[in-house]
């Protein structure tokens, strides 16, 4: 299904379950990493199990969010799991993992230890709230990391509770923080010779991304908080809805494209008005704006207003569905629904293409999520350290794999 990109040669040892760092595995395998993901032989990845459709018992949460890895088990709270783990770490580049700080520590495998072994090795760490810190010991998850940081303040309507995001994207912030710094310490590594530890926290990728949030309050003491379909002082930028009941996105708030829309909107006087002349007057005059815009939208078709703007330079798009994402021309030809061969229907499961895209050593889909726990055992443990078909059988036996 494609060829290895520019990490072809790097391997990395995914610990922990869930989303974040998983997500970064992910990432790490899709531009070619070698992906092993360590399950416990009692308990595998609750991912296996999530996603809201399902085809024979099946979900398929897994099939993306696993696809690139090896799958092997191992129990890593016994000694003998913990020899064949230190192995594995002499032969790789990255460990990525997601438990409560200390887990390593209390089974042995802390960073000094691993290091003693693999003095390249990275360690890259998700947790809630960091390795850090009067919080560090707390469990954490996406939805609590991103109320903590103040990031659901953002969201929502004003006076209304402030809602979820309809994904976990606090995990997937964190996972890409993380496969960010693990490639930084790779190429620090070029230059040292030592590995070092990658501390993700979840709380604080999502309160880097909430842009002037932080100097907003502490310069000025403003607090943001929810606006609904639209940015507070940032304007033209919302959601209008088109006469065929469809909503669409107008963003012009830069002064050039501004006079753009306002000659599409057959009011050029508009860009020169003194209500809207600047960035500042729009975000004053915000709601007077917005009206203007909405009632020319209102007497067109979504098509036609699209059309319109995109002519004229205004920046402009639909408000998709899924299914009018899945017919897009440009996802499409940007392959952004690529194909997984899942093992456990026996066929291919469209899930989301590669980014970013390389030109000379892109990623791929090399394969999908593993359909059991343990998949790769013999190929990973009998072809890379050497194991027998008997010890392996052993292991078993004994509950260590």
């Amino acid at each position: 299904m494609g060829e290895a990109g520019a990490l072809d040669g790097y391997r990395v040892l995914e610990l922990g379950t869930l989303i974040a760092g998983p997500f970064a595995g992910r990432l790490l395998g899709d531009l070619g990493a070698d992906v092993i993901k360590i399950e416990a032989p009692d308990r595998p990845d609750p991912l296996r199990t999530w996603g809201q459709a399902e085809q024979d018992g099946y979900r398929f949460f897994w099939t993306v969010h696993a696809r690139n890895k090896r799958s092997i088990t191992l129990d890593l709270r016994q000694p003998a799991g913990q020899e064949v783990f230190l192995q594995l770490v002499e032969q790789s580049d990255v460990v990525v993992e997601n438990f409560r700080p200390g887990t390593l520590e209390r089974w042995g495998l802390g960073y000094d230890v691993l290091s003693a072994r693999n003095p390249g090795l990275v360690l890259a760490r998700v947790s809630g709230y960091g390795q850090t810190g009067p919080m560090a010991d707390k469990p954490g998850y996406a939805s609590v990391a991103e109320a903590v940081s103040g990031f659901r303040h953002l969201n929502g309507y004003p006076g209304e509770a402030p809602p979820r995001i309809a994904l976990s994207l606090g995990d997937s912030l964190a996972g890409m923080f993380a496969a960010q710094g693990i490639l930084a310490a790779l190429l620090a590594r070029q230059r040292t010779g030592r590995g070092q530890v990658v501390d993700v926290a979840l709380t604080e990728s999502c309160l880097a991304v909430q842009e002037s949030a932080i100097p907003d309050f502490d310069r000025g003491g403003v607090a943001r908080g929810p606006s609904g379909t639209r940015l507070d002082g940032i304007a033209p930028s919302n959601i209008y809805r088109s006469a065929d009941e469809k909503w669409v996105v107008i963003a012009a708030n830069q002064d050039t494209v501004f006079a753009r829309l306002c000659a599409a909107l057959g009011r050029p006087e508009l860009s020169t008005d003194p209500r809207f002349a600047d960035h500042l007057a729009r975000g004053r005059n915000q709601d007077e704006l917005d009206a203007i815009i909405a009632a020319w939208a209102s007497v067109r078709q979504a098509g036609e207003l699209i059309e319109t703007l995109t002519a004229a330079g205004v920046v402009v798009g639909p408000v998709n569905t899924m299914a009018e994402v899945f017919a897009d021309p440009q996802v499409r030809a940007r392959e952004m629904l690529v194909e997984h061969h899942d093992e456990r229907i026996g066929e291919a499961v469209l899930g989301p293409g590669i980014v970013p895209k390389l030109s000379d050593t892109p990623g791929s889909v090399r394969r999908a999520g593993s359909a059991a726990p343990g998949r790769h055992n013999d190929e990973v443990l009998g072809d890379l350290l050497g194991l027998s078909p008997q010890a392996q059988q052993q292991f078993q036996d004994d509950g260590v794999i």
